[in-house]
């Protein structure tokens, strides 16, 4: 399963912020479990360095964005993306458009987000990080 992590649940973990570190923390855990693949854009990893970097320094950071990264695909963002937000008219905020233009690309099955509801135009699933877990993870336990 293709898995899109929004800047949220990323920024959750760099920072961890509780209580959604918990459960934003399994989620990318996951990622060194057979049959899951997390994704993200790179959108999302600067808004997360914006953050991290705003709590913990540039140096620190940084070094946070790249073991993040190392278990992380990277989706596309090009200009076809952008163009294909400006074109969706059901696309109110941009920078969830191309969230979710990055997560088409790469294929996924579902956004993972705690802003569930900025995904209103979704075509694939989208759900915040503890419902995730309950539907797609735990509920074959």
């Amino acid at each position: 399963m293709k898995i899109f992590l929004d800047a949220n649940v990323l920024i959750a973990v760099l920072n961890k912020e509780y209580p959604l570190f918990s459960y934003a923390a399994k989620v990318l855990s996951l990622g060194e479990r057979k049959g899951f693949t997390l994704v993200t854009s790179p959108l999302c990893l600067a808004i997360s360095f914006y953050f991290a970097e705003k709590k913990s320094g540039t140096a620190l950071a940084r070094t946070k964005i790249e073991l993040l990264v190392s278990h992380l695909e990277i989706a596309g963002a090009d200009a076809d993306t952008v163009m294909r937000v400006i074109d969706d008219k059901r696309i109110h905020d941009f920078e969830d458009g191309l969230e979710y233009y990055a997560a088409l690309q790469a294929a996924c099955e579902v956004i993972v987000t705690e802003d569930v509801g900025d995904f209103y135009f979704s075509d694939i699933p989208a759900c915040g990080c503890e419902n995730f877990l309950t539907r797609y993870v735990f509920r074959n336990r």
